[in-house]
């Protein structure tokens, strides 16, 4: 009898970690576990990249927490150093001292003074000391970082009357800079260097001012963060070694050029590549990507997946993008924003091997790259969706009493016992096939002409997008739905998460601040405000209890086409002030009774709202002549130990990077 997988590997503070199945695995060639293997060795290699992005002390803090949880002594049972693991584990978790997702800085349970003493016990030769340190001027120096709440709170504004840059607590602008000062180097640089295939500016470096000069500092070998490179070029060049083909091995060798180089142009290349190639069984993701952490959304931050193709799955998004076109034509948007002609749609379904940077612990469901919009325009984009990550979310959710607690009804239950999970599936798949690239700017449109706001309103894009298009007949006619309610499930869920249970998420009395959540809230209020005098979503009470009641599921699908058709129209003519107002209207603010209720009634079911995975470990096997024969996946290993060894065995840059 087959041993049943066991998901759940640790749970602590608002966080669950679980573990992920990689189906497949054994079936590749070793020639392709090799590749597997040399990609995922090169996605552990930028870890500590992430932790020094998102705040400059993030490295040091690290180390000195896990000095003290390795080497101390003393009592270990004591609430304190109960509470110093918890606080170690949720930086690990968030690659720093910030939420991952709440963006907000937490502050140790545990008291100074006993951090003071912990730090004392505990040899100096083990603590991240610099120049003439010692523990005490250590300890100086991180109090008001770990313990006083005002400094450095949150490590990324994206809203109010402030300046954004200087009010983040991320490391991706240098002191003193400000985001006006930010703002004229960047557009300088675009009026400087007008193209129709332009480069994205500020992508790869950090701004900084040195002596009244701003200049970039590129992330690059030999510049700033080259300690932790020069290994992920070498893993690279190794995994080049066992490509798949030549197209697969001049993406890895342009790479490592840009990787080399830190020219943006050579990284457009290697999108251009990586987009055009859709043979290679193996795939990955590995650079500087997304700006979701960057105030402006400039700058990337630094992340990698290592995945091989789900094929049977990969035969539904194959309908999908077969169809990109239909789909294009019919949307609801205007005419002026739509693509004439879509091209180069790929999208399959992949199984997750190996996760890193920004990607890790917290993982996405789908992805959608290359980011700029000439790329997408001219050559198209490529879309994945992650089915083994989103398969060990479903099999840790079952039998949590969640959809007894927040769902209206049996029949409501029952949609989504029946659905839930197809719906979920189809609507990532309509998100990242489709949504991402559908649509075309004007010309003459920046592509950062959103500014801080563009992530939340590309996200609505494509989220739209999948909502409306879940509910069409063409669903049931290619053969992707096995009955035309089915969207009613996927409807009630997105509904019912982007108005409530996604609140539990968020510290009491805080604003909705990273980027997917305020997209969601935006559509849910947006629709249920333009529909409440038809009563089209409305809110019930039973046992004193909110609950989400949709009536009219055909007018709703007609309101989330309405949405889209705007924010299309506020994208492709770079309509700042009107995507300010929609995202500032309805994604940001939070009713703080219901906001109460909803984590009153969370906290009673003992579920974490937030998750995320360890790794498999890939161990070389290897025969009596030390030749390697094989690559095993490892399940056992814990999360304390995986975050334990990677530390040790993936940590390459200095405590401070300047």
């Amino acid at each position: 009898m087959e041993k049943e997988f066991n998901y759940l590997v640790d749970q602590f503070a608002d966080l669950q970690v679980l573990r992920y199945e990689v189906p497949g695995f054994e079936e590749l060639s070793l020639k392709q576990k090799l590749l597997l293997y040399h990609l995922s060795e090169a996605a552990l290699m930028g870890r500590d990249i992430l932790y020094d992005q998102n705040c400059r002390y993030n490295l040091r803090i690290r180390r000195t927490l896990e000095a003290i949880y390795i080497h101390y002594d003393g009592d270990r049972s004591c609430a304190d150093f109960q509470a110093l693991e918890v606080y170690l584990k949720r930086v690990w978790f968030a690659n720093g001292i910030h939420h991952h997702y709440a963006e907000d800085k937490f502050i140790p349970a545990f008291s100074a003074d006993y951090f003071k003493q912990l730090l004392s016990s505990v040899s100096p030769e083990y603590l991240p000391l610099v120049d003439d340190e010692t523990p005490e001027t250590l300890f100086g120096k991180l109090y008001p970082i770990m313990f006083d709440k005002n400094v450095m709170p949150k490590r990324t504004v994206q809203s109010g009357d402030v300046d954004w840059v200087q009010s983040s607590a991320n490391n991706y602008y240098g002191g003193g800079i400000s985001q006006t000062e930010v703002e004229s180097f960047y557009g300088k640089m675009k009026i400087d260097s007008p193209s129709d295939v332009p480069v994205s500016f500020g992508l790869n470096s950090r701004l900084v001012k040195e002596n009244g000069t701003i200049k970039e500092k590129v992330w690059k070998v030999g510049g700033l963060y080259t300690k932790a490179i020069e290994p992920i070029v070498a893993e690279l060049e190794k995994a080049a070694k066992y490509a798949e083909n030549e197209r697969q091995k001049d993406i890895i060798e342009t790479l490592v050029s840009y990787y080399k180089s830190g020219d943006l142009k050579t990284f457009d290349a290697y999108s251009i590549l990586w987009v055009e190639d859709t043979a290679s069984e193996v795939d990955f993701v590995n650079g500087f990507i997304e700006t979701y952490g960057d105030p402006l959304g400039l700058k990337a931050s630094w992340e990698s997946v290592v995945d091989f193709q789900n094929h049977p799955a990969t035969e539904r998004t194959k309908v999908i993008s077969s169809n990109a076109q239909w789909f294009e034509d019919h949307s609801p948007v205007d005419n002026r924003f739509k693509k004439k002609k879509v091209k180069g749609v790929s999208a399959k379904v992949i199984t997750v091997a190996m996760l890193g940077g920004d990607c890790y612990p917290s993982t996405p469901i789908g992805i959608n790259l290359p980011n700029a919009d000439w790329i997408r325009k001219d050559y198209g984009s490529k879309s994945v969706t992650i089915e083994n990550i989103m398969q060990a979310y479903d099999k840790a959710a079952q039998g949590s009493g969640f959809s007894e607690e927040f769902v209206w009804s049996g029949a409501e239950r029952d949609l989504i016992k029946k659905y839930g999970f197809v719906t979920d599936i189809l609507h990532t798949d309509l998100h990242e096939c489709l949504g991402h690239g559908s649509g075309q700017l004007l010309a003459g449109v920046d592509s950062d002409s959103l500014k801080a706001y563009a992530s939340t309103l590309e996200e609505a894009r494509a989220d739209l997008f999948g909502l409306y298009y879940l509910a069409d007949p063409k669903m049931k006619e290619l053969g992707l739905v096995p009955d035309a309610e089915a969207f009613k499930a996927g409807y009630y869920k997105y509904m019912m998460n982007g108005l409530m249970t996604q609140l539990v998420r968020i510290e009491l009395g805080k604003n909705v601040e990273e980027a997917h959540m305020r997209n969601r809230q935006l559509i849910a209020k947006w629709v249920y405000e333009q529909g409440k005098t038809e009563h089209v979503v409305e809110w019930r009470k039973k046992n004193g209890k909110n609950y989400v009641v949709i009536n009219d599921y055909l007018r709703l699908r007609e309101l989330f086409g309405q949405l889209l058709a705007e924010v299309q129209r506020i994208k492709s003519e770079g309509d700042y002030e009107a995507g300010r107002q929609l995202v500032e209207t309805y994604g940001v603010r939070i009713d703080l009774e219901l906001h109460k209720e909803v984590k009153e009634r969370y906290e009673k079911l003992h579920l974490s709202p937030y998750k995320g995975f360890v790794n498999p470990v890939m161990r070389l096997m290897k025969d009596a002549s030390e030749t390697i024969v094989d690559v095993k996946l490892d399940y056992t290993e814990s999360y304390t130990e995986q975050m334990l060894r990677y530390s040790k065995e993936y940590s390459y840059l200095p405590v401070i990077n300047d």
